[in-house]
């Protein structure tokens, strides 16, 4: 195992919000695959790399011919202990032939089968550990993040070094990502489980909203249910039916960190929030946990991260988070794409080319309706070479070969200032005049893109030009009103990622809003059994 396994990283940030307004481009989505195409595809999303494992399982070998090597020296019990380990990953041990494994420690005796059986199990489990289980490609075409590819010798060299010490577990720590969230999430799911052992956790009675100051049975249960939740930093010791200032700072904490409005009061949606299914929240974990072994560790370098199930965009300097705000994302049926790009320019006082698909579908139907929506959202027509024609030469049911372009200004959907990264799916970073759709909690109401609140501030931590282009300087510019590219000095990595647990500060895990169902199908492929 090459030294850069050690290295791996996942960026659990503390982003902020982006959204993008009807009128603007919309991002080509992937469907997530239905639960009968799930079924036929699962068998070729799950990461074997059989061609190099096979190579793996022989180089690995070599050296060790004759005898019984993994029942020698307490070998296979050490390989069995950390199989079993691999339940806190959120992987199924029994991928990797366990019941087989420890059929053939009872029987003993030399067998060249096994001992290849074993060492694929070692292996694999590393890769898996390393890597992820699931191809995230295969659930998601726009993924383009770089794949952990190990150095197949450094991986070998390391695997046997643990073996020879005695020491196979420590293989398995190597492998994991060494960002510490991931072990908190570890910690989370093994204390999730140890619920379902207890009988899981209390469901709240529906009723009416439970308020500070209210004397009620339920809040026995609200106040169980919020220990459970693991706000240990509010130690909840009122009187057990009364709705204290203390039970309802834990529930503001609570609301907060699950994208609620943190009003202290149990009303609806907020016990909807807290009865969500034990179950179902460890697979939200099992599911993170597998997308943490997905992304690498992008460097020390500035990059800027946009948490899209999170509404947050943050940019990092030196492995830190500089600048954290809110964003708006896509919606369910218009999603922000996943994917890494290169941050290259701004655009100040950008005009906006209506999209194909959003002419379509949201512009064409209101101009039939009222003529009048082009002027007042400053809409001109032209020809595909470019020629201003009036509005009125144009038949609206059957326009033609025509573009509707906004022009600048701060009425424009992309607000003063976008912020661009060439991408195949026509998605950027911007400002809105809608600026009002970031007090909401949650904030999926674009068409892809995402706009982004105080987006001026990031542009001029990108500018990274406090001679040239300090605030003040950026904000003369845009007030000159003129459509103007201004690059970066040097070009900014982006990542937009889709996670859906938070690891607070003091190590509180809170589970955010699924809102592109993405949890459940990746699930699914993680149940899907590994054929040894």
């Amino acid at each position: 195992m090459s030294g850069s396994m050690g290295r791996l990283m996942v960026l659990m940030l503390w982003l902020t919000s982006v959204a993008c307004f009807a009128l603007e481009p919309e991002a080509e989505t992937t469907p997530v695959p239905d639960e009968v195409a799930l079924a036929a595809m699962a068998e070729t999303m799950v990461i074997r790399d059989d061609r190099v494992l096979r190579a793996a399982v022989s180089s690995f070998q070599t050296g060790y011919e004759g005898g019984t090597f993994w029942l020698d020296q307490q070998r296979l019990p050490q390989l069995l202990g950390a199989l079993d380990e691999l339940v806190t990953d959120g992987l199924n041990p029994a991928d990797y032939g366990v019941e087989s494994l420890r059929a053939w420690q009872r029987r003993g005796g030399q067998d060249a089968a096994m001992e290849n059986l074993a060492t694929r199990a070692y292996l694999l489990a590393l890769l898996h550990l390393y890597r992820g289980k699931v191809d995230p490609v295969a659930l998601d075409a726009h993924w383009n993040f770089a794949p952990a590819t190990p150095d197949l010798q450094g991986l070998l060299a390391k695997a046997r070094e643990a073996v020879d010490a005695g020491r196979i577990a420590s293989a398995f720590t190597y492998a994991r990502p060494v960002r510490p969230e991931y072990n908190v999430l570890r910690a989370a799911l093994a204390r999730l489980r140890g619920q379902v052992y207890e009988g899981g956790w209390p469901v709240v009675p529906a009723g009416k909203p439970l308020k500070p100051g209210m004397t009620d049975a339920r809040v026995a249960i609200l106040r169980s249910r919020l220990q459970q939740a693991g706000l240990a930093s509010r130690v909840l010791t009122g009187e057990p039916t009364f709705f204290d200032d203390e039970l309802a700072l834990a529930l503001m904490r609570f609301q907060r960190e699950a994208y609620l409005e943190p009003d202290g009061v149990a009303g609806p949606q907020t016990l909807k929030v807290l009865n969500v299914p034990l179950q179902q929240r460890i697979d939200q974990l099992r599911a993170n946990l597998e997308r943490m072994r997905w992304v690498h560790d992008p460097g020390m370098g500035p990059m800027v991260v946009v948490d899209i199930a999170g509404f947050r965009i943050v940019y990092m300097r030196e492995g830190k988070a500089a600048w954290v705000s809110r964003v708006q994302v896509g919606r369910a049926y218009r999603s922000t794409p996943v994917f890494r790009a290169t941050i290259t320019h701004l655009t100040l006082n950008p005009t906006w080319t209506v999209p194909p698909t959003i002419m379509a579908k949201d512009v064409l139907p209101k101009v039939r309706k009222d003529r009048g929506y082009l002027r007042r959202n400053n809409l001109r027509v032209f020809t595909r070479d470019g020629r201003t024609i009036p509005e009125g030469s144009v038949n609206w049911w059957r326009p033609g070969n025509i573009i509707l372009r906004q022009d600048a200004g701060e009425g424009n959907s992309l607000g003063q200032l976008a912020i661009r990264f060439p991408n195949p799916y026509a998605v950027y970073l911007h400002d809105t005049p809608h600026k009002e759709l970031f007090e909401s909690s949650q904030r999926a109401f674009s068409s892809g893109c995402t706009r982004v609140e105080n987006v001026h501030e990031l542009a001029v931590l990108l500018l990274d030009d406090p001679v040239n282009w300090s605030r003040e300087a950026l904000d003369a510019a845009i007030a000159e009103g003129k459509t103007r590219q201004v690059d970066l000095v040097a070009p900014i990595p982006i990542m937009l990622v889709y996670w859906t647990v938070d690891v607070a500060a003091d190590g509180y895990v809170s589970f955010k809003v699924d809102i592109y169902e993405r949890d459940q199908p990746l699930v699914s492929v993680l149940d899907r059994a590994v054929v040894m």
